[in-house]
């Protein structure tokens, strides 16, 4: 059962980094839907366009899947016969707790798109040929020089015509835009409960550990990488996400 996101409710004397560990995989889904704003329009749109790109008899990549969200959508939009969804997460909580959803809805509806759940770094897998690859919210978490090199692989993993979903929180190079996003940020924030104090330390939680890019700074490093085309398909506030081709 998810449990209501107070991780940050009472005062820390130290606010250590962010991790993905079994106290934020129990709050995750409250957690996320009351932090990102856009994030279940991304995760439903991230099932319809994969629907759409997913080829007869190919792998899918779901990578950093958290609780499997992504996977989830996906399985329930694609159509095309044989498909098989891999859903990895290097948090061994998150891996667990994903299994445990997944397992669950096969046991409510039949003929679902089968997927398998794997502990694992990303940066460390083997990509075997695939048809679609969804990074949401995950690349920020990667060290800003090890990004080019896993854009790299997936692109070079992908079948003609297979596409990468790419979704990040955003920073701007204008700093006018900058804060008014971040402010708006905050009080999409407050609107869904939480506190000053809950903002101010999830904020010193993660500012180490999420480092953000600007949209312009991911479209280079697609077409870097080697896509052969990059744009953005959504963007609420200072949040977005992209579809890059091979």
């Amino acid at each position: 059962m998810t449990e209501v996101d107070k991780l940050f409710a009472a005062p820390l004397s130290r606010v250590a980094d962010f991790v993905f560990d079994h106290d934020v995989a129990k709050v995750f889904p409250d957690m996320i839907k009351r932090s990102v704003p856009g994030y279940p329009t991304i995760v439903e749109s991230i099932g319809l366009i994969a629907g759409q790109y997913a080829q007869p008899g190919s792998l899918i990549y779901d990578l950093g899947c958290s609780l499997g969200a992504a996977s989830q959508s996906m399985r329930r939009h694609v159509r095309a016969e044989g498909c098989h969804i891999r859903a990895v997460d290097n948090a061994e909580a998150m891996a667990e707790r994903c299994q445990e959803y997944l397992t669950a809805q096969d046991s409510m509806v039949e003929e679902l798109t089968p997927i398998d759940v794997v502990h694992a770094d990303i940066l460390n897998l083997a990509l075997e040929p695939c048809s679609v690859v969804v990074l949401n919210f995950t690349l920020q978490f990667i060290n800003p020089e090890q990004r080019l090199g896993l854009l790299t692989r997936i692109q070079e993993a992908l079948l003609p015509g297979g596409i990468l979903i790419l979704s990040e929180k955003l920073r701007f190079a204008d700093e006018d835009t900058q804060r008014s996003l971040e402010s708006l940020h905050y009080t999409f924030k407050r609107a869904n409960g939480y506190s000053e104090l809950e903002i101010a330390q999830k904020r010193s939680a993660i500012e180490n550990v999420m480092l953000p890019d600007t949209l312009e700074t991911h479209l280079a490093r697609l077409h870097q990488a080697g896509f052969k085309h990059a744009h953005s398909w959504f963007q609420c506030l200072n949040f977005g996400s992209m579809i890059a081709h091979k």
